[in-house]
């Protein structure tokens, strides 16, 4: 079993942090209680799973539960000075995503240059909706520039839903999962993949319900857009995905099957994701029969390797061009008949 893996959705909960959720009365973010987090714990817990490094992020609510937006850059800013100080203390074993006060986006964006340029954030993390407002709605590009600029890697955070909760089914079981694609959904049906082609997008947990969905919610997307279906599954498809929580018989063979060559990640959700919950999905990717030991290495560092090149400098194989036509070719195949019927050229 590796013992070298990069995690890329690994949780940290600051003191901070951890103050201002409770003093507003947040003790179960998307139905899960608080759990408990310090440095020490986490470096144990990767010593136990196998992880050598870890880029760490702020989970659900982020800094959303505060209506002031004055006061919400601050919390942001007092985490972002943490994690870098976390970091930099411990530089081959944590990296962060900064976190971003949004849904105010000339704030988010001062804080993504000051993240990202001054602290050295490894990345930024958005949330699939912040009070109500969906990753890739319009009025966005103020934000979106600054991260294409910098190539910035972001990871997209499932939210609680901005609806009520169904009694007897905690947000994150399944609202988390419908709340990662209504944001890929946005980025792709509103042109920002394709706007923004250097910000590499990480959807957690594979993407939600993406792999299993995307011939469908392109055919939408044709239909509202008129753009190519071909196009718009390729947008679907270049997203990268992690595995917290997926790494299963039933969810790998869609994810794999639908996302690009390098583009799947390793990650554990920890502390959310309680350590034996951990090594049930580290199981079930090392024991997956379909994966070759170089795709299962890819998944568990060098995939993350070529976006977090201080981690480590091996990188994926590029996919080969034959492989790459015949890909597109099915893809073209496959819808030409769709696009005909569902467009107007």
């Amino acid at each position: 079993m590796s013992s070298n893996r990069i995690d890329v959705h690994q949780h940290l909960i600051p003191p901070v942090y951890l103050d201002a959720l409770r003093a507003h009365g947040i003790d179960a973010p998307g139905g899960r209680e608080l759990p408990e987090w310090t440095p020490e714990g986490a470096l144990g817990l990767m010593a136990e799973a196998g992880i050598a490094s870890a880029i760490l992020s702020v989970s659900t609510p982020g800094t959303a539960f505060l209506a002031e937006s004055a006061e919400a850059g601050e919390l942001a800013r007092a985490v972002n000075d943490y994690a870098a100080k976390l970091a930099a203390e411990h530089p081959d074993r944590f990296g962060f995503f900064a976190t971003l006060p949004m849904p105010d986006v000339a704030a988010a964006a001062a804080e993504a240059r000051r993240a990202l340029d001054d602290l050295a954030a490894d990345g930024v993390v958005l949330l699939g909706n912040s009070r109500g407002t969906y990753l890739g709605a319009e009025g966005q590009d103020d934000l979106f520039r600054v991260l294409d600029d910098r190539s910035a890697v972001v990871l997209v955070h499932p939210a609680d839903l901005p609806a009520e909760t169904v009694p007897g089914i905690p947000p994150f079981a399944a609202d988390f999962l419908l709340d990662t694609t209504r944001a890929a959904y946005l980025l792709v049906r509103n042109g920002i993949r394709r706007h923004y082609p250097n910000i590499r997008f990480i959807l957690g947990h594979a993407g939600g319900f993406v792999p299993y969905a995307a011939h469908r919610m392109a055919l939408s997307i044709v239909n509202q857009t008129g753009a190519s279906p071909v196009d718009v599954l390729d947008d679907f498809a270049s997203f990268y995905f992690d595995t917290a929580l997926s790494a299963s018989a039933a969810a790998l063979p869609s994810l794999l099957a639908f996302a690009e060559p390098g583009h799947v990640l390793y990650g554990s959700d920890w502390p959310f994701a309680p350590e034996p919950a951990v090594h049930y999905f580290n199981a079930g990717l090392h024991e997956y029969p379909h994966l070759d030991e170089s795709a299962r290495r890819g998944i568990e560092r060098t995939n993350a390797a070529a976006l977090f090149p201080r981690f480590g400098t091996a990188a994926p194989l590029p996919e080969a061009p034959l492989l790459a036509r015949a890909r597109r070719r099915l893809k073209q195949r496959a819808f030409r008949a769709v696009a005909r019927a569902t467009t107007k050229r």
